[in-house]
């Protein structure tokens, strides 16, 4: 196996030195440069695999360099190295792009993780331009981001179960992007230029659902004045997407375990069979198991629908995929108005990272909508982030909303670090001591934290 390149700029020589030796005791090729325009030209020059980049250098800082070398490889995986950590700072480099950052002093065998971490990126960045590739002229593909390592596991199991024909279930609270990763398992698959044609269970009247996915024959009921397909018949060779299957009603429950069993539909007021071919992908944000155990959904249709399941993370667990959705929502509505890009103030996109979302992405996409309402300048500040309720009379005490932003703040700041207690001390400007007593006082582990 050839061995990874990296790239390692630090204008501490020791230090370059140092860990220059123990990277290449890992078995990478390391190319350390002391200076700014000495990366730049390697860059042009080949291909790294990943960088480690230290925030103040020569004449410009790590992250302005950072997004330089982007312009020649944007594909590059870099990591970003300070002596002057705080959240603004680490916000700031994730926010324009790097992999993730690390406090001097820090462990050699924790650069090492990273590094693994970034090269592990960059291999399922390979994977998602694939994907791209093929479904390049369906642009809506591109409105999936996954910069966060839960998400990207995601788009790997999206690649790997693109080619099979196997009912795949979708798992994930509303808002999470249950349709987009339905429709991007279909536009990777051999069923591209067939239709992929969705339905939501829950949003259409038991008494007409049965129409709209098997259809009906003229005179089938009162109304049916001519013959109408199904979603499954209008789905031929492609693929059917059935939105919160777990609304389905029991009696159509049976029906559609039939047609996953026989590959056959009876429309309404029909006579014989149809055979049909389409893939079937559901979603639902319900626990099936537990539906099943209280009788609202049949086993024997579970066992049909659960044959590769994909569990969507919420967007309080993907934390990293937040400053490049902002990004794009802020870009979709320049190009839908024709208006200059508005930029987010750091301030702003903190706010943003350490709010819980329990909306999800949704959620996120209307706050940034009603930013851009409501902004006068070209830039959105943190007073238009989520503004507060203005029913004072639902307003928490002080202590209580002092010790709500203390929990949140410290379980963001764990998962930042995961579960390092010197790094979040340092990032915090917290003694260990101190840390440990807040950790204590809200129930807090770093254990839950850890990789």
């Amino acid at each position: 196996m050839v061995a990874k390149r990296i790239l390692l700029v630090d204008d501490d020589l020791n230090l370059l030195d140092l860990i220059r030796i123990r990277l290449e005791a890992s078995g990478y090729q390391v190319a350390a440069v002391g200076h700014e325009n000495e990366a730049k030209r390697l860059v042009a020059q080949q291909p790294f695999d990943a960088a480690v980049i230290d925030l103040q250098l020569v004449s410009q800082d790590g992250i302005t360099l950072m997004e330089e070398l982007h312009r020649d490889d944007p594909g590059l995986p870099v990591i970003i190295l300070t002596a002057h950590g705080s959240i603004e700072s680490a916000v700031d480099a994730m926010a324009r792009g790097a992999f993730t950052y690390l406090t001097k002093p820090f462990d050699s065998r924790e650069l090492i993780l990273q590094i693994e971490r970034a090269l592990e990126q960059a291999r399922l960045n390979g994977e998602l331009h694939r994907l791209r590739e093929l479904v390049e002229e369906k642009r809506d593909f591109g409105n999936i981001i996954a910069r966060s390592e839960p998400m990207r596991r995601v788009l790997d199991q999206v690649a790997r179960i693109a080619d099979s024909d196997s009912t795949v279930a979708i798992y994930g609270a509303s808002g999470t992007g249950k349709e987009l990763i339905a429709k991007a398992i279909h536009l990777a698959g051999p069923r591209r230029e067939a239709p992929f044609l969705a339905i939501n269970c829950a949003a259409i009247p038991e008494n007409l659902l049965e129409s709209e996915l098997f259809g009906h024959e003229k005179g089938a009921f009162t109304g049916a004045i001519r013959k109408k397909p199904g979603l499954f018949a209008q789905a031929e060779q492609g693929t059917v997407f059935l939105d919160e299957i777990g609304e389905l009603p029991l009696p159509l429950q049976g029906k559609l375990l039939r047609v996953l069993q026989e590959r056959t539909i009876m429309p309404l007021g029909g006579e014989q069979q149809i055979p049909i071919d389409v893939r079937v992908i559901v979603a639902t944000n319900k626990n099936l198991k537990e539906e099943v155990k209280k009788g609202a959904f049949r086993e024997d249709l579970f066992y049909r629908v659960h044959v590769i399941p994909v569990h969507i993370p919420p967007l309080r667990d993907r934390k990293e995929d937040i400053p490049p959705l902002v990004e794009y929502f802020l870009r979709r509505h320049s190009e839908q108005t024709g208006k200059k890009k508005r930029t987010i103030a750091p301030a702003a996109l903190q706010k943003l990272m350490l709010h819980d979302w329990p909306g999800n992405v949704r959620e996120l996409e209307n706050a940034i909508e009603f930013a851009l309402a409501m902004a006068r300048s070209g830039t959105i500040g943190a007073e238009l982030i989520l503004p507060a309720n203005a029913d004072h009379s639902s307003l928490p005490t002080l202590k209580d909303a002092r010790d709500g932003f203390e929990k949140n703040y410290l379980r963001d700041l764990l998962k930042a670090t995961a579960g390092n207690i010197s790094r979040a001390a340092k990032l915090a400007g917290k003694y260990r001591a101190d840390l440990y007593n807040m950790l204590k006082k809200h129930g807090i582990s770093p254990g839950e934290f850890k990789d």
